[in-house]
């Protein structure tokens, strides 16, 4: 039987903005991130409103952390999933991204949509084995 648990107040990433969970962790070795969103965990406040290279590097030091927390990190992410209010974007968020997973290629998706909570530019959630 599978058994879950959940992860919240990871030390140097933003708590949870609404009721969820920053992360769960599965027994069968498998985490699952909540979407991760540009806020400085020392504020709560979104990072470079305008910026959308600034906000992915932000969400991923923030899901790092999570993952990291998690018993996970950046190089054991199965799949990540990426939520941009801009597809002209996607070239920069490409070239941050691939600064935070070098030869580790994920399987991913990218998906625009039409507003992500705060007024985000970008929000990135992942699925990751345990080390």
């Amino acid at each position: 039987m599978l058994t879950l648990s959940t992860i919240n107040g990871t030390p140097d990433a933003p708590a949870a903005i609404g009721p969820y969970s920053q992360a769960v962790v599965i027994s069968n070795g498998l985490i699952y991130t909540s979407g991760s969103i540009p806020l400085d965990p020392a504020t709560m406040k979104v990072v470079h409103p305008t910026d959308v290279e600034l906000q992915t590097e932000q969400c991923l030091k923030n899901l790092s952390k999570v993952l990291v927390e998690s018993g996970g990190s950046l190089a054991s992410v199965i799949k990540v999933t990426i939520f941009i209010k801009d597809m002209e974007q996607f070239a920069k968020i490409n070239a941050v991204y691939s600064t935070f997973f070098n030869d580790h290629k994920p399987a991913r998706s990218c998906v625009e949509v039409a507003r992500l909570p705060l007024d985000v530019l970008v929000e990135i959630e992942a699925v990751a084995a345990k080390l």
